[in-house]
Formats: C-alpha cells, sequence, structure tokens
C-alpha cells in the first residue's frame, strides 16, 4: 500500500481524489490546501481524515510515501525538489516548469534521490491516445501531420471552475506542452525544427492571447498546434491524427476516424478516465520499482522544445 498526501485540492485535486478512490494499491492519508475550508471539504468528500495546510507537515511524516502535486504552476518545480529532498515519490501536474532550467532541477533531484517522479502529462494515458499509439508500435500505421487546436475562453484570470486565481496560466508552458509531448512520443522522434508566432498581448493578464505553433520532427512528421484563450465556444484540445493508413480525431477520451465514424476504446485500458490511468501508473511504478511512463526525464524533452520556442518569440509579456 502506498500512502500518498494530495496537495491542492482545485480541479484537478478533486479529479485526482476520485481517481486515486479506484486504486487498490493507493490510501490518500492526507489532504493538504492552504485554505483549510477547501482541503476539509475535499477530504469529506473522500472520507479521508487528515487535512493539513501546509506541505511541510507531510514532506516530514515517515507515514507518507508519495505526494501528488495539483498546486499552482509557479510551484510546480520547486515543491517537487522539496518532495524528492524529503526522501518523497511525487507526481507534479502539468507543466513540470515555466523554465527549462527548473525543469532540469527536477530531474536532477530525482536522479539524486532514486525515487519515482512523474509528471502529469495525461495525454499519454487517454484512451484515445493510447489506441493511436497502440497502431503504431504495432506497425499499423504511421504519423505523417499532427493538426491540434487548443481553445478556451478565458479573458479574465480564472481557473477551469471559472474562479479567480493569484496565478497566470500559460499557452506555451502549460497548453503547448501537452501537445508538443504527445507530438514527440507518437512520432517516436525528436522534434528537431520549431516556429511560433503569438498574437498581442493581453493588457490586464500579461500574456499572449492567441499563438501558431509548427513542429517538424527528425524523421519528418509535422505538427501544426493552434492555441487560443479568445474561442467563445467549445473548449479543449482537439487533435487529428493524419497518417499513412488513416486519419484519427482524438477529443480527449474519444476517438473517431476523419469520417467522424466513432472507434471503440473502452476496451483499450482499466479505466475511460486519464487521470486515474496517469495515477495508476505512477503507483504501480513505486510498487514495482520502476520509471513511469511520464517521468520527469522523459517529459524533460518537451520543455527543450518549448524554451526554444519563447526564445524565437523574444519577451511573451512585450
Amino acid at each position: 500500500m502506498v500512502n500518498v498526501a494530495m496537495v491542492g485540492v482545485g480541479f484537478f485535486g478533486n479529479k485526482h481524489l476520485d481517481g486515486l478512490a479506484s486504486i487498490p494499491d493507493a490510501d490518500v492519508v492526507a489532504v493538504v490546501d492552504p485554505v483549510e475550508a477547501a482541503a476539509r471539504t475535499a477530504a469529506d468528500a473522500h472520507g479521508i481524515q487528515r487535512v493539513e495546510t501546509s506541505i511541510d507537515a507531510v514532506l516530514a511524516d515517515d507515514g507518507v510515501d508519495a505526494v501528488i502535486l495539483a498546486t499552482p504552476t509557479p510551484v510546480h518545480a520547486e515543491q517537487a525538489i522539496a518532495c524528492l529532498e524529503a526522501g518523497k515519490h511525487v507526481e507534479v501536474e502539468i507543466p513540470l516548469c515555466e523554465r527549462l532550467e527548473d525543469g532540469r532541477a527536477v530531474v536532477e533531484a530525482q536522479q539524486r534521490s532514486g525515487k519515482v517522479a512523474a509528471c502529469g502529462h495525461t495525454r499519454r494515458f487517454n484512451p484515445s491516445h493510447q489506441w493511436v499509439r497502440n497502431r503504431i508500435q504495432a506497425g499499423e500505421f504511421s504519423i505523417q501531420h499532427m493538426d491540434v487546436q487548443t481553445l478556451f475562453f478565458r479573458r479574465t484570470n480564472t481557473n477551469a471552475l471559472g474562479e479567480p486565481r493569484s496565478w497566470t496560466d500559460h499557452l506555451l508552458w502549460h497548453h503547448a506542452a501537452h501537445t508538443v509531448d504527445l507530438f514527440q512520443y507518437q512520432a517516436g522522434s525528436p522534434v528537431v525544427a520549431a516556429q511560433a508566432l503569438r498574437g498581442p498581448i493581453h493588457p490586464e493578464l500579461g500574456i499572449a492571447m492567441d499563438m501558431s505553433i509548427q513542429l517538424r520532427t527528425k524523421a519528418g512528421q509535422l505538427c501544426t498546434l493552434a492555441l487560443s484563450f479568445n474561442n467563445d465556444g467549445p473548449f479543449g484540445t482537439f487533435f487529428r491524427y493524419i497518417g499513412d493508413t488513416g486519419t484519427y480525431i482524438a477529443r480527449y477520451d474519444d476517438l473517431v476516424t476523419g469520417n467522424d465514424e466513432p472507434i471503440d476504446v473502452s476496451g483499450v485500458d482499466v479505466s475511460m478516465n486519464g487521470i486515474e490511468l496517469q495515477d495508476r501508473d505512477f503507483i504501480a511504478a513505486i510498487v514495482e520499482g520502476r520509471e513511469p511512463v511520464a517521468s520527469v526525464a522523459s517529459v524533460l524533452p518537451c520543455y527543450e522544445v518549448l524554451q526554444q520556442i519563447e526564445q524565437s518569440l523574444g519577451d511573451l509579456t512585450a
């Protein structure tokens, strides 16, 4: 049994708690959030007794084996390193970092500690993307082009629940990270060329609200990614896989052909919940003493590409 502390109980923290409840080898022994009432509400909803308002309490507790971080992006790397230095296995939500040097520091901390360290690159686990990957690995499909749209309507500083937050989200270091990582993971080839354009900077949020990114792998596969916080309509990320033997469109856990014919992915894994599958792999990696599918080392190349793009764009607040 792996004793887990859940840190951060916003939208995704609660999704992790839901997923962990279905994992036999995981026991959530503490819920941590600086807002005690939020921590208590989440803990009560999942039958968890212990509530803390500081991560330090669980890092000092020898009874806690692992920590899952669903905290604000700016503290991801710092907290992940603190967990590893305290001798805890850690899973940190995407993005791993907002600066490549911080991501590298997390990888170095994992190597020093020997603990399991994973990052929440959920697209590696969604059954829709797993189905496509299975075809790739079987030699039945090869990507020629991925066309991806990441669309939100977020003109104020709010989270996924529409609530105000104290930090600002980022199209590049958060939302593009999902696609850049998945593209390299599925293509089986590193990105060797990346270019991007950005739209105007929002006068209050201080970030680009629209972005266009183009990628090419060493093997020649292309990825075209459009991102927007200005989209007034259905939001999310939609992936079109254009390959040599077919076209597939993934909308989270749903998958259809290029002609909108549904593909049954219910038998791909033990659950249709990508967050649960991500957490299952993290717990299994601890129990089995192996590297997780989305280890911090394996996702680091994504952040190398993001830094290259950021440098090409110059000052993203100017």
